[in-house]
């Protein structure tokens, strides 16, 4: 034939395959089906040769494979076959009866250059830019002066473990073969696998970030590997190890990987500091100092909570993409680490690590000396320290700084989400899209990363200054990205300032940046003064960790702020405690002998600049109090004005406001209400826990029944309807703009019906809240929640007319605690030979004992409970509500102490079921009722008839707690997380309350 070596021009098939969607780019277009299902990715595959193209990719499978995965994962070969096989009921896909077709006339240079990063191989990878000192071992002298603030790779320091030999592939497989170890990948789901399954996979696979084991419970699942390594003398000084077991940031991992894999650029949690030694294989290491922002990486600093979202290539990426792009003297310092090899990465460095070849390390991050005010600075509350802390003065730039979304504040009856309003602030360098013009590109990118460069200094004094002037640690939202919750960061503090005097200056400058606690001290000198307490000694001057208002413990007294919430919330707290002790007094109930007495109680505000203390006992509303803007006054002419049933209706009215708008919607910030207690002696159950023996724990069992058993019995104050406030007699029930929600309260007694409009108004966005929390709450219950919960709370009720035609309801309306944990049940030791003779609850202390648990015989004690603390979290409502933490915290779900409880308790949870209205069924069952105080009052905290089948009510409180009762269910009952009904979550946790018959 003619011509046969002039071939014809290949047509493009683009726009025939694609049709209008061929504008787009191919990187926008394999983003867009990441967000499709498997089924449906199959389905687009049949649509066009194009689409078949774009669907059969392998990191397309990938994406939508760890989108799905939770738990144990297996890979099948292909990414493709072990997502279909995650679907339910799995799809069977035989890849060798299937044959991938190929067409002509397509090309995509970013499929093309992801083939290439998914296949190529590293061995000559290796650099040095010479500006990583290399030493031998140091001494700790020599390291602070030289090698304190810049990395460096020592030598020397693995040579004398034993994994120098032990921690190779092979001998992993043989020793831990069946052992599952954390994988690290990009998605907020728990994934596992069995090492056994991981060599497998790695051997196989052609990803372009391929996974690699990142674990930091390797010392809980292997635990012979953290007999193979000791950490190095030059990182003994760990200012974290003064936490115990859960209470302390995750700080360890073993990391395995095969060439290609890595952690992309970041900076280390809490800006802590890190070492790291390679045992086996080679790494390439990338660094830049703090503030500059790697050339292709965007820092997202969220505004309302200070999170911290880094969006960034893989590393291999980078280095193949935008590396390129640098001026040499843009290029990061750049070191190959070898084995044996123990690289440091200061406090605040930018770092981003590839593996040449499968390669075995072990890494610590640690707080010390050095970096102990920097790890403080990043735990406080705002948001423009923690910018300039990773993208120096550039986060200041207007002009580098793009809105991530408008602020869309809600009104008071506005039921969205908090979290689904975040505004962001984005630090960005030059993003790269596609390359089409490499030589432009490379000019245009290095200019704009010369301007970024900032003479910008990591000093603490510098960055401090941006800090929130008015920054309120209580009440400002915390950070989802912090490494350690609230609470375990002021126990943190605590116990440094307790255990570590010698440092005791360094760490008051911590506490100050985190805490801002030179304010609570000159607040609490204040108070001090005014009723002349004795001066305060060097231990007493910062505040307790657990508690959600600042705490201090004195010789004889405990100086708690009402703040939690802002002084609105804060003054409803004080005035229902304060109504309380009114109460237990007039009644002389029994339980007043297990709480502390109250020594002072007032309010502590600024006027004309200088502070002045008035004293309030809770009766009368105060000038200072008048002149706020408080909406719920309507009760002025009641004894206590802010008592139990004032504090109700701003319940409702607050239910679903953001901490940080409750706190500033009154206007009052430099008002603080506080009371002055008589200390407990002894100890909290939370730290004697361990210690006890089983005859004390069935004792404080039997104590907290009887104890209940008498909050319960306590009379309610009368509930007077014309104290309701206007808005709240005019409103609809439900008043959020969705008529089909209305609630019908017209048969509910007035005392039950603010109980009811709150849970209704709770009810809401409740499945975006249960899945913006997520581990440890199963996605397949979460997906069941709206299906289990009522559409209308009334029934749970179960209300009917006595003889004289009145509405009743079948259940008492209780005193509520609602916060009886470990951390606020006191504890005191007896003699052991007083217990034996008698009740452990009528022995005395024994005065001279040591504060450890033991004698001075060196025998262990008896202890017994004493007090019941903290009642600023009262309510009445059902009483089944005080259950849940007893049984969840105290207990930590221990039947036999439960029915030991439930003995002393004998009051019944609910009054005999009446069979009309809306009883039978599940609302008969007094666990479904609990269940559904747990799902409505659940926020994330960060770190709650005859044979009646009452268990099902006591579950559903549990959804609709306020703490995070879900995540200790499924934390204590690891089993759980396999559910497949809220049923079978409701009978393996409270089932012992089928049994229980209570009477009056």
């Amino acid at each position: 034939m003619q011509n046969s070596d002039q071939a014809l021009p290949v047509k493009d098939r683009r726009p025939h395959a694609l049709g209008d969607l061929k504008i787009i780019p191919d990187e926008i277009i394999c983003s867009m089906l990441e967000h499709l299902t498997p089924r449906d990715v199959g389905r687009l595959a049949c649509v066009s040769s194009v689409m078949y193209i774009f669907c059969n990719e392998e990191p397309l499978w990938m994406s939508l494979c760890l989108k799905k995965a939770s738990g144990l994962l297996q890979y099948k070969g292909s990414w493709k076959k072990t997502a279909l096989h995650l679907e339910d009921p799995p799809i069977e896909y035989d890849e060798s009866c299937t044959r991938l077709l190929h067409f002509d006339g397509f090309y995509s240079p970013f499929l093309y250059r992801r083939y290439y990063r998914c296949h190529t191989v590293l061995d000559g990878f290796s650099f040095d830019s010479q500006l990583v000192k290399r030493k031998k071992i140091v001494t700790r002298e020599e390291f602070d002066r030289e090698c304190a603030e810049e990395p460096i790779l020592l030598s020397g320091l693995a040579d004398t473990w034993p994994a120098r030999n032990t921690w190779t592939i092979d001998q992993l497989l043989t020793r831990y073969g069946d052992t599952a170890f954390r994988i690290s990948q990009r998605s907020v789901r728990s994934i596992s696998m069995k090492f056994k399954d991981y060599v497998a996979y790695m051997n196989v696979q052609h990803d372009e970030d391929p996974l690699y084991i990142f674990d930091y419970k390797f010392g809980e699942n292997a635990q012979g590997l953290l007999e193979d390594y000791r950490v190095p003398d030059l990182f003994q000084e760990d200012l974290f190890n003064v936490l115990d077991g859960d209470m302390r940031p995750s700080y360890r991992w073993v990391i395995i990987g095969p060439q290609r894999s890595g952690a992309s650029w970041h900076v280390d949690p809490a800006l802590t500091s890190a070492w790291n030694t390679l045992l086996c294989g080679r790494k390439r290491w990338a660094l830049y100092p703090p503030g500059r922002v790697p050339l292709g990486v965007t820092v997202h600093v969220n505004e309302d909570d200070g999170d911290v979202n880094i969006e960034t290539p893989s590393s291999l990426e980078w280095w193949l993409d935008f590396y390129p792009l640098l001026a040499d003297d843009d290029k990061p310092i750049e070191c190959t680490q070898l084995p044996g090899e123990t690289i440091v990465v200061p406090s605040g460095w930018w770092h981003c690590i590839l593996n040449l070849e499968t390669t075995i390390a072990v890494t610590q991050n640690f707080v010390d000396s050095k970096n102990f005010e920097f790890v403080c600075l990043d735990f406080a509350p705002g948001y423009r320290h923690k910018g300039v802390c990773r993208a120096g003065l550039l986060a200041l730039e207007e002009e580098s700084l793009e809105g991530g979304g408008k602020n869309t504040s809600a009104g008071d009856h506005d039921m969205s989400y908090p979290d689904l309003t975040r505004k962001e602030k984005r630090v960005r360098v030059n993003r790269c899209g596609e390359i089409q013009n490499h030589e432009e590109d490379t000019n245009g990118a290095s200019k704009n990363y010369n301007s970024s460069k900032q003479d910008f200094s990591y000093d603490i004094n510098f960055l401090a200054k941006f800090l929130d002037e008015d920054r309120d640690h209580y009440n400002f939202p915390w950070s989802s990205g912090n490494c350690t919750g609230k609470r375990e960061m002021r126990e943190w503090l605590y116990k440094l300032w307790v255990g570590k005097p010698e440092m005791r200056e360094l760490i008051w400058k911590g506490a100050c940046l985190a805490l801002n606690a030179g304010k609570w001290l000159e607040l609490l000198e204040e108070i001090c003064n005014f009723h002349k307490l004795p001066t305060l000694t060097a231990e007493e001057k910062l505040p307790v960790g657990n508690g959600s208002n600042p705490v201090y413990l004195m010789a004889d007294c405990v100086v708690k702020f009402f703040v939690e919430g802002g002084f609105e919330s804060s003054i409803y707290g004080l005035g229902t405690e304060l109504e309380f002790y009114s109460l237990l007094a007039k009644v002389n109930s029994p339980l007043k002998n297990y709480i502390p007495d109250v020594l002072a109680s007032g309010i502590l505000y600024v006027e004309n600049g200088s502070y002045t203390i008035v004293p309030w006992d809770g009766k009368g509303v105060l000038d200072v109090i008048g002149k706020c803007n408080l909406t719920l006054l309507n009760c002025k002419q009641e004894e206590f004005p802010f008592g139990i049933w004032s504090k109700k209706q701003f319940e409702y009215r607050s239910a679903w406001m953001s901490v940080s708008k409750l706190s500033t919607s009154d206007g009052c910030n430099r008002i603080w209400p506080y009371i002055i207690t008589k200390r407990c002696k002894g100890k909290m159950f939370a730290q004697l826990r361990d210690a006890l023996s089983g005859e004390d724990v069935l004792n404080l069992a039997s104590f907290l029944g009887e104890q209940l058993r008498n909050l319960h019995l306590l009379p309610c104050p009368p509930f007077n309807e014309s104290s309701l406030s206007d808005k709240l007699k005019t409103e609809p029930p439900f008043n959020n703009g969705f008529v089909e929600d209305v609630v019908d309260t017209s048969s509910v007694p007035a005392e039950w019906e603010i109980f009811i409009r709150t849970l209704a108004r709770k009810k809401k966005n409740l499945v975006n809240r249960l899945t913006a929390w997520g581990h440890p709450i199963p996605k397949a219950l979460i997906d069941k929640v709206d299906e289990y919960i009522p559409d209308d709370f009334v029934k749970l009720l179960d209300i009917y007319q006595d003889e004289n035609g009145l509405n009743k309801v079948c259940k008492p309306c209780s005193w509520i605690h609602s916060d009886i944990m470990d951390d606020n049940v006191y504890m005191e030791p007896c003699c052991a030979s007083s217990r034996s003779n008698g009740n452990a609850a009528d022995t005395g202390p024994m005065v001279n004992g040591s504060t450890n648990g033991y004698d001075e015989f060196g025998e262990a004690k008896s202890w017994h409970c004493s007090h019941i603390i903290d009642f600023s979290n009262l309510s009445i409502g059902d009483p089944i509500y005080d259950v849940i933490p007893i049984h969840l915290d105290i207990f930590r779900g221990d039947s036999s102490l439960f029915k030991q409880f439930l003995e002393s308790y004998k009051l019944p949870l609910v009054r005999r079921m009446q069979q009309h209205g809306s009883g039978g069924g599940k609302f008969s069952r007094l666990s479904y009722h609990a269940m559904m105080l747990g799902i409505a009052f659940f926020r994330p905290r960060n770190t709650w008839d005859g044979a009646l089948e009452w268990c099902l009510r006591e579950r559903c409180y549990c959804i609709l707690h306020d703490d995070n009762v879900l995540g200790t269910i499924f934390s204590t009952w690891k089993e759980l997380r396999t559910a497949k009904s809220w049923e079978e979550v409701e009978m393996t946790v409270w089932g012992e309350l089928n049994n229980y018959k209570g009477y009056a």
